[in-house]
């Protein structure tokens, strides 16, 4: 059972490598364009939306959070998902625990760049290219899910449990 869960977390982790890359790609550039566009649309704002730090020409108020938090969960999730593979290839406890903590945490970035993408969707008015980023960084949350709970579960195989007295 240890080369089906070794397997199926090998599976996942590529997967999650591409997807992270794409994201990583998209939020990239949404950074990028943000930069390169703030200053002439932002010069016709009111006071507070002008001197706000994280204000996109594209999109709605919450997409400058959105593509941060995309960003950080990109970098995260490709390195995690890089450093997850050489831990799986290897599979002994101490680097199924490594893979364990930063697959976890690499779902928590996630989920928080997830949670600003259903409040993207919810309020509307985006392109195409965030709509892309808003799908695929809801993919991930769930393919970083089913990878996190499969390291735990090849975890539970490596470790025998402990009988008796601690």
């Amino acid at each position: 059972m240890a080369s089906g869960s070794k397997s199926v977390a090998s599976i996942l982790l590529a997967l999650n490598l591409v997807l992270y890359f794409i994201v990583l790609v998209i939020a990239s550039w949404a950074v990028n364009h943000g930069i390169q566009r703030s200053g002439e649309t932002a010069s016709v704002l009111s006071i507070p939306a002008r001197i706000f730090p994280i204000y996109f020409p594209m999109g709605n108020m919450t997409t400058g959070f959105f593509v941060i938090l995309s960003l950080i969960a990109g970098v995260v999730g490709f390195t995690t998902s890089l450093t997850g593979l050489n831990n799986i290839f290897q599979w002994d406890a101490p680097n199924l625990h490594a893979a364990a903590m930063s697959s976890l945490t690499t779902w928590a970035l996630t989920l928080l760049a997830m949670g600003f993408a259903c409040k993207e969707i919810e309020l509307g008015w985006t392109d195409s290219n965030l709509r892309t980023l808003e799908t695929i960084t809801i993919i991930v949350s769930a393919t970083q899910l089913l990878c996190t709970g499969v390291i735990h579960v090849g975890i539970s195989e490596v470790v025998p449990p402990r009988i008796g007295r601690v």
